[in-house]
This record gives structure tokens, sequence and C-alpha cells, in this order.
């Protein structure tokens, strides 16, 4: 499909690729393409090859695992503007986890080919390509630091944390995470059961740090879930 113009603005100002002058932007043009996902269509799995790259115009991206026992592990929720596939897209090598549209969704795709050509002898271009590397290099080490040294309640306090820094807006009785999470999804995002996230949220609601009714989630003390979470970087 051919892109709009909301389309090359929601990449022009990508965490990748903004912002872009208008040169950059007509030859951007033309190596683009855009594809609608509907809710709960696979992008890509794990294992397939890594042979493009996604930045989100509207919607939501569930970024996803298995474990060995055939759990499915929720490593990432991404919403406009995010870039998704990098890693895979640059060496060519095959995904390292799968990606399922979490509602309707519009992507711009950039195959790899064109993205290398893109790139090409232009250092600022790659800079903004490694700038992007290092943070989600910097995002996994500090979930690796949550999962390894955290009990259930310090991850779960980072976990809302990220959400609410993702999906948050500030009402008078703090902030509103803007989509619903069930139990379930987020066990699936700690990988730990459901039982003990249901305990965690009563823990935290019971010192008045958070409201959880029906997956609605208001973070109504962010400062003291900060303090629960530890000094990560997050």
């Amino acid at each position: 499909m051919y892109p709009s113009a909301a389309d090359l603005e929601a990449i022009a100002s990508s965490e990748l690729l903004g912002p872009l002058s208008v040169e950059e932007l007509h030859e951007l043009r033309s190596i683009i393409s855009v594809v609608n996902y509907s809710s709960g269509t696979t992008i890509f799995d794990k294992g397939t090859p890594g042979d493009a790259l996604f930045s989100i115009v509207y919607g939501r991206v569930e970024i996803q695992t298995t474990w060995a026992d055939g759990r499915e592990i929720k490593l990432n929720l991404l919403s406009a503007g995010d870039v998704f596939g990098e890693i895979a897209a640059l060496d060519g090598l095959e995904r390292t986890a799968s990606a399922v549209a979490a509602e309707t969704t519009r992507l711009v795709r950039i195959d790899r080919e064109a993205l290398i050509g893109f790139l090409g002898e232009k250092p600022e271009r790659w800079l903004r390509m490694m700038t992007l590397l290092c943070k989600r290099i910097r995002w996994t080490s500090n979930r690796i630091d949550a999962t390894v040294f955290l009990d259930i309640l310090h991850r779960l306090a980072h976990q809302l944390i990220v959400l609410a820094e993702s999906f948050g807006s500030p009402t008078a009785e703090g902030m509103v995470i803007g989509s619903r999470f069930t139990q379930d999804e987020l066990a699936r995002m700690l990988g730990v059961t459901r039982e003990s996230v249901n305990k965690g949220l009563r823990q935290l609601a019971d010192q008045k740090t958070i409201r959880y009714q029906r997956g609605h989630i208001v973070v109504r003390d962010l400062k003291s879930l900060k303090a629960l979470a530890g000094e990560l970087d997050i």
C-alpha cells in the first residue's frame, strides 16, 4: 500500500529515522510500504528471516516469545512511534521473538535491502540506528536485572511504572494507564502466575499506591512505586 502523508509524518518523527529533511522524506517515500493488521494477527514469528523493519503509525504491537515449557511470555508492548524488528533487519538472521497486533494496527515497513541502502554512507543515519540499538540493550539489561534480583512485588512495581510512562495520562487521582491489562497479561509480562500478580496488586492497592479494577490501572503514587521498584534505570 502506498504511504499517505500521515504515514510519512509518523515515520519522519519516529525514534529511528526522525527528524528527516524534505529531501530525506522524498527518498524514503520510494522505499517504504504500509501494512494494516487486525487485532490478533501475527506480523512475524520467532525464527523467521529478518527481512524488514517496522514502525507503528497507530495501534499496538505485542512482542512475545514462548518458554520451553510452552508458556507464552509478553516481552514488550509497543505503540505509535515505536520501531521494532531492527536487529534481525540489520544482521539478516532469524527473528528472536514474535510480533502480534494487539489491536487494529497500521505499520510502515522497510525491507532490509532498502534499509541498508537508505542508511548508506550517511553517518548521521547510522548514529540514529545505533542509538536505538543501545536503547534496546539498556531496556533488556534492566529487564534481566528486574527478573534476577527483584521479588515479584518489586518486579510488578517496575512493570507498572513502564506501563504508566508508556500509556499513562495524568489525572487528579494519579496516572491512568490508558489500556486495559488483565492479571493474566501482567503475569505473562513478568513470567509468573496470575495468583502472584493478584496478590501483588492487592498489596499495592492496600498501600494506596495504585488502584486496580477490572483491568484498569491508576498509579496513585508514582514516587512510592518507583521507590519500591528500586534504583533501576527504567
